[in-house]
């Protein structure tokens, strides 16, 4: 079955290719110039303040991070936000074993020495062989490495770090229970931030920048880190105070700060090697976020179910009828019962139904038997607490 209605979905920067194919030319109308549009799909282009049309049904980012959307709005308005988590993950991962490489072993500070040598001298040579001195590091193998952060990049970071021999702890007191599954029996459970901070070597963070995590590492647990260690960052900017690692590269608290978000606070200073934000930065990255939030918004525009939504439930439903009703509404006592009352009395008879809820958010999916007519979504639409209605019939 294949639903009749046709969708118009508004592009904000350049969307991987591979991702845009996913949606039937017949079907949508994608691109930068795309009025009234049923749904946004996003990379990195800032939402705050943009005036988000009131057709739109859906928001969709190619990527991990939603910091760019304003999702407490548009949750007010029932609008799911999807995201790609995992999309980039490997490319991530790939990057933070760049970084713990680059600081081991000093390869930035390497690289500019040799880039400083004239070509020219006689003893070239001997300059070389003079300066390598200054670059000694130390191996991967057998070091310890704190991963705060148990996520899907989290997971394959310390997954790798244990097969370069190394000795992985990890925290993460949100973890889901499918991550605990993929996680590696070899990573030793860390009891805190600052257990992992005292005890590793190097470590990595990969936590989501909320208020929670907002400056995680600080100026009163930095200098919990060796003397010589390592600290990356490639989960969000906000994530670590970068003027107290900062302050504790320059007292010799810290060894070296690996990041991905260059800022004045950090440009320029000794050990420290920034990365202009080249986590996702892959081609392979960009198409799996790309093919990854496409099919999620294309679910949800023509059956209403939800995967990956950073606001909503996750909420699929196989089609038992033709007709189908979904309901976002404020997490409440008795809506359901007001929805079917509404049903009932219009003599519909309800085919099936799922309902979930997230925090103060609720969705509903109701097949039924019948056609749903207006009169019926109105009376929807009019309980207390209901956000938005979406009627989704299909032809069989």
């Amino acid at each position: 079955m294949a639903s009749a209605q046709s969708f118009g979905v508004l592009v904000y920067n350049q969307i991987s290719k591979a991702g845009l194919e996913r949606l039937p030319a017949g079907r949508y109308r994608a691109g930068k110039d795309v009025e009234s549009p049923d749904a946004i799909l996003v990379r990195s282009a800032d939402l705050h303040g943009v005036e988000i049309p009131a057709s739109v049904l859906a928001v969709a980012r190619a990527g991990a991070g939603t910091n760019n959307i304003p999702v407490p709005a548009l949750s007010a308005r029932g609008i799911p936000v999807f995201n790609a988590p995992g999309g980039n993950a490997n490319a991530v991962k790939e990057l933070v074993l760049a970084g713990m490489l680059m600081a081991a072993r000093q390869l930035g500070a390497a690289q500019r020495f040799v880039d400083g040598l004239d070509p020219g001298a006689p003893a070239l040579e001997q300059a070389i062989e003079d300066g390598k001195k200054a670059f000694a590091g130390f191996e991967l193998s057998h070091q310890t490495l704190g991963v705060i952060g148990l996520g899907k990049v989290g997971s394959l970071v310390a997954d790798a770090a244990i097969k370069l021999g190394m000795h992985v702890m990890g925290y993460d007191p949100d973890i889901t229970v499918d991550a605990a599954w993929s996680l590696p029996s070899q990573v030793q459970r860390a009891m805190s931030v600052e257990d992992v901070l005292r005890n590793a070597r190097l470590v990595s963070l990969h936590v989501p920048l909320v208020p929670a995590t907002r400056h995680l590492v600080n100026a009163g647990n930095v200098g919990l880190m060796h003397a010589d260690g390592v600290l990356l960052n490639f989960s969000r900017e906000g994530v670590v105070d970068d003027a107290a690692v900062a302050a504790a590269l320059q007292a010799r608290q810290l060894g070296c700060y690996v990041c991905d978000f260059p800022n004045p606070a950090i440009l320029r200073q000794p050990r420290v090697i920034a990365l202009p934000h080249l986590g996702a930065s892959t081609r392979e990255a960009e198409d799996n976020c790309a093919i990854m939030v496409v099919e999620q918004l294309r679910d949800f525009l023509e059956h209403g179910n939800v995967r990956n939504a950073v606001n909503f439930p996750d909420v699929r439903m196989g089609r038992g009828s033709s007709w189908r009703v979904a309901i976002a509404n404020a997490n409440v006592p008795n809506m359901l019962g007001q929805i079917s009352t509404a049903m009932a009395q219009a003599g519909l008879n309800i085919h099936n139904m799922v309902n979930k809820s997230r925090g103060e958010m609720a969705y509903t999916l109701v097949d039924v038997d019948s056609p749903v007519g207006e009169p019926v979504l109105a009376a929807i639409r009019a309980i207390e607490g209901v956000l938005s209605v979406r009627y989704l019939p299909v032809n069989p």
